[in-house]
């Protein structure tokens, strides 16, 4: 039996995002978001109630200062007292977990949404995802962009506006365009 399309895409192969189905789910999630971006003067409980519906797991005390945006929210997973702050954007083809207790400072970007390097697979319109974890105590300062694949290790810290493009080890504090590590 053939897979869909959003079997593909969550398996990270390459898929059709313009399928019926993925289509429908990216539709949802624009209507839950529309709920989840006016809720801003709910309490935080009640909004943390909202992230439940619709993303994949989400730890107590878990907050997301709105507005927020993703591509789907089901393959999301925040840990205990995750908070990310105004204007975050996850495009969650695949997974993207954060861990306890990491900060997300504003505007920051995390892509797991990916496109092929071979210009005639591009232009089929073909793409894939690879997922992004990023583990406990990590701080991501504003405007921070996190590239397709990373990986970020516990108690990391990521330099406001910096461009994570390889993996970040756990401990490291790495700035800049690509992000190095410093110090």
């Amino acid at each position: 039996m053939a897979r869909s399309e959003k079997q593909k895409m969550l398996a990270g192969e390459l898929y059709h995002a313009g399928d019926a189905e993925l289509q429908a789910d990216q539709a949802a999630a624009k209507a839950w978001m529309a709920r989840f971006n006016a809720a801003s003067t709910l309490p935080a409980a009640e909004r943390r109630a909202l992230l439940r519906e619709c993303f994949a797991a989400v730890g107590d005390g878990a907050v997301i200062r709105p507005p927020f945006h993703c591509d789907y929210g089901y393959n999301i997973r925040l840990g205990a007292d995750v908070f990310l702050n105004y204007n975050c954007v996850i495009l969650d083809v695949v997974e993207v977990v954060i861990g306890d207790g990491t900060q997300v400072g504003p505007a920051v970007q995390i892509y797991t949404a990916d496109h092929p390097r071979d210009p005639q697979q591009r232009c089929s319109g073909a793409e894939f995802g690879r997922p992004v974890r990023i583990g406990r105590n990590v701080w991501i300062g504003g405007g921070a962009i996190l590239l397709p694949g990373i990986t970020v290790g516990d108690d990391a810290l990521i330099g406001a506006g910096s461009v994570v493009t390889r993996d970040v080890p756990a401990g490291a504090t790495v700035v800049g365009n690509p992000a190095r590590a410093i110090g």
